[in-house]
């Protein structure tokens, strides 16, 4: 199985016109900021997962060089038995941090933000991930025979249906990779996560890492990954979908906000390039 892994960016979108004369900045219009919640809960394996972190932004001024952050909010997380883990902000940051969160695979938690007077919801459940197995290096890969190619296998469990993310840390690249797949056609088969480039060496770390999703920020994802990495008409063309999460305002419907909560088991192997 063969994907392409994209650079996840989303909200920031530089644009440099260089001639050997001119400067060009393009005059666009400002829409009105919209909340963004990046609410991610990573519970590695072999670790207690108790400190969580949750960012909260807005979106801002094209040409802006720094993310406004979102000062103040009122950030809690609930279990199902009504436990409730609070998220205080790093002061001025827009991380807000737990230290006593306590992760449970399939248990469902509810995200509650209040900012600015408002008042943000969403629900999910933990989903599981399989153990990753083995690591392969080729040194023969690509069209030319000239690429590295490593492989990283995992077993997936036959008696569910199961949705994965997988992102790689490449030291060359300035954001992490990202890529989506699911267990339809290969359940409960040893699957593996594939990636390969002319410009590994021998030397170089590489940090894969493993994410047991839901269906739904499965295609969450994969509309992401197609929006950042996928054709397109240029820096300005419209994107081929609205990328909504699954966190509601309850305070106006309408003016739903940007961002995900979800929570995810994770598996994760550093690798070194022979």
């Amino acid at each position: 199985m063969m994907k392409k892994l994209f650079s996840y960016i989303i909200l920031l979108l530089t644009l440099t016109l260089i001639s050997c004369e001119d400067v060009v900045n393009v005059d666009l219009a400002n829409a009105a900021p919209k909340i963004v919640i990046d609410a991610s809960i990573k519970w590695q394996k072999g670790t207690t997962g108790n400190e969580q972190t949750i960012r909260i932004t807005t979106t801002g001024d094209y040409y802006q060089n720094t993310v406004p952050v979102v000062n103040g909010a009122i950030v809690t997380v609930a279990d199902s038995n009504g436990n409730i883990f609070n998220f205080n902000e790093v002061s001025g940051t827009g991380n807000y941090v737990c230290t006593n969160f306590n992760p449970i695979v399939n248990e469902t938690y509810t995200l509650t933000v209040v900012a600015n007077g408002t008042t943000y919801t969403a629900s999910d459940k933990l989903y599981a991930v399989p153990e990753i197995t083995t690591i392969s290096q080729r040194n023969d890969a690509g069209l030319t025979g000239n690429d590295i190619e490593l492989k990283f296998n995992f077993q997936d469990n036959s008696t569910e249906e199961n949705y994965y993310l997988e992102q790689y840390q490449v030291p060359f690249k300035p954001f992490p990779l990202y890529g989506v797949l699911n267990d339809e056609f290969t359940n409960g088969n040893n699957m593996f996560s594939l990636i390969f480039d002319e410009d590994f060496e021998s030397g170089q770390n590489i940090q894969f890492s493993l994410h047991g999703i839901s269906k739904r920020y499965y295609y969450y994802m994969n509309i992401l990954i197609n929006v950042a990495g996928g054709s397109s008409n240029g820096p300005f063309a419209t994107p081929p979908a609205t990328v909504r999460g699954n966190i509601s305002n309850q305070t106006n419907p309408d003016d739903y906000p940007l961002g995900y909560f979800r929570l995810s088991e994770i598996d994760v192997r550093n690798y070194t390039i022979q």
